[in-house]
């Protein structure tokens, strides 16, 4: 049906103009000789006021029920009080009846409570205004790579590796375990592919075969992680964001990191200010200038080694304890962060033995070419490394983790033929949405979560 969408009618521009909108009722006021209602419609944060003249307007009363759909058929005009609009309405119509059970009848509800009904919490502002920064973020990626010259490749969703040899994969499969089957091999034989296969964990590998052709690609996709982690930062279905660079070293893919770090976070601040005006006062104060000041500060670089010296000269109790060789938690990243350094700060040449397989090995032999992009409040948001282009280093690192190497041929084929220095990282969609919006729980910044036990 033909209607204006609400965000359109605040510029004004309609104003003394016959104009027709739809949206769901937010609120309604009543009083002696007029109404009031309030309807969004998805397009913006704000809602549209309609203004009923009891005494020129009859059968109105069965599209004041919050959580109606309805549409508005009137005059816009300025608001009486304020600097908005509003529309004097000559007609409505009820598309959509919603009944007094109607769950969000309540103005405030729980982060927790609003998880138990997915489907209806992107009603509230907070997942309205969520949703919106969401997309606008996701465009600004696309934007970002676009504009630079990458290649957007879609890879495998379905994959025979884990890409980093965890083990935390989601099996596909055609069938069920029974006992016709004596072995796993016969098991995996005779099942869709004739070989063991699993949900993807990363694009990465299959990233690098693409950059060693196109030389400079990017994905953007779900991945997967079957990881008992009940934490406010892990869920087992997540958008990721992996570019990889032909003839980029460590410090290349760090100054990549870092521009497509402000330029999203600046396009955020840019088209989505109403929405991060919102985050800032209901949920993280001070937010708008925590999100320049990321736009405008020089990252830090700083190595592992003096990290672990920071954290052991800090004089504080950490619950992790911390020496050399150790994985940074959260909250020894937080310290560097917030206290240290009050900016993100990449944390280099992590030692081997905690990093993935591929990660190049330095001179050293006992670190890799490798960094975290930690941020103030979350911690860690882009892993990051140059790749490893020796056979043999390549092949003593994954015998030590007990990965099959043969499993990886078409891998370490691009190493034999025309191999070159290259780099890439991983940047967490719902990592970055945590950062700019302020919201605490990953669980908040996805339509429909997918976590331990939770599959709504």
């Amino acid at each position: 049906m033909k209607h204006i969408d609400i965000k359109k009618i605040f510029d004004g521009s309609l104003v003394g103009q016959k104009v027709t909108v739809c949206g769901w009722v937010r609120t309604c006021r009543d009083s002696k000789n007029m109404a009031f209602l309030e309807l969004n419609d998805g397009t913006s944060l704000k809602h549209l006021q309609v203004v009923i003249d009891k005494s020129v307007m009859k059968g109105y009363e069965n599209c004041t029920a919050l959580g109606s759909a309805v549409k508005v058929e009137g005059t816009l005009v300025k608001a009486v009080s304020g600097n908005g609009v509003e529309i004097n309405a000559e007609n409505i119509a009820l598309l959509g009846e919603c009944p007094p059970d109607y769950p969000m009848q309540k103005k405030k509800h729980t982060m927790e409570y609003l998880r138990t009904i997915p489907h209806l919490r992107v009603r509230t502002n907070t997942f309205n205004a969520m949703l919106r920064v969401r997309s606008a973020l996701s465009y600004a990626i696309h934007r970002y790579f676009q504009q630079n010259g990458y290649v957007y490749v879609h890879t495998p969703i379905i994959t025979g590796s884990d890409c980093e040899g965890a083990g935390e994969i989601f099996r596909v499969t055609t069938h069920d375990w029974n006992d016709s089957y004596k072995t796993q091999k016969e098991y995996y034989d005779a099942d869709f592919f004739g070989q063991k296969a699993g949900l993807t964990v990363s694009g990465q590998l299959e990233g690098e075969m693409a950059a060693m052709a196109m030389g400079k690609i990017y994905t953007f996709g779900p991945t997967f992680r079957a990881e008992n982690s009940n934490t406010t930062r892990h869920a087992a279905e997540f958008w990721q964001i992996e570019p990889e660079v032909a003839f980029a070293e460590l410090p290349d893919i760090i100054e990549i990191a870092e521009e497509l770090i402000k330029y999203i976070i600046n396009a955020v601040l840019t088209e989505c200010p109403d929405e991060i005006a919102f985050f800032d006062e209901r949920f993280e104060k001070g937010l708008t200038q925590k999100l320049k000041n990321v736009v405008e500060s020089e990252f830090k670089v700083l190595d592992y080694t003096e990290a672990i010296d920071i954290l052991k000269k800090s004089g504080k109790q950490f619950v992790y304890p911390v020496e050399w060789g150790c994985d940074l938690q959260t909250e020894h990243e937080r310290y560097i962060t917030e206290e240290v350094f009050n900016k993100p700060v990449f944390v280099i040449n992590y030692p081997k033995d905690i990093k993935a397989f591929y990660m190049k090995q330095n001179p050293d032999g006992k670190t890799v070419a490798a960094t975290d992009l930690l941020v103030p409040g979350i911690g860690e948001i882009i892993g990051c490394s140059e790749r490893e282009v020796d056979t043999e280093k390549l092949t003593a690192a994954m015998k030590e983790r007990h990965i099959n190497v043969d499993e990886y041929k078409n891998y370490m084929d691009l190493r034999k033929f025309g191999a070159c220095p290259h780099s890439g990282f991983g940047l967490g969609l719902e990592r970055i949405l945590l950062y700019v919006t302020g919201l605490g729980n990953i669980r908040d910044v996805q339509l429909f979560p997918r976590t331990v036990g939770d599959l709504k």
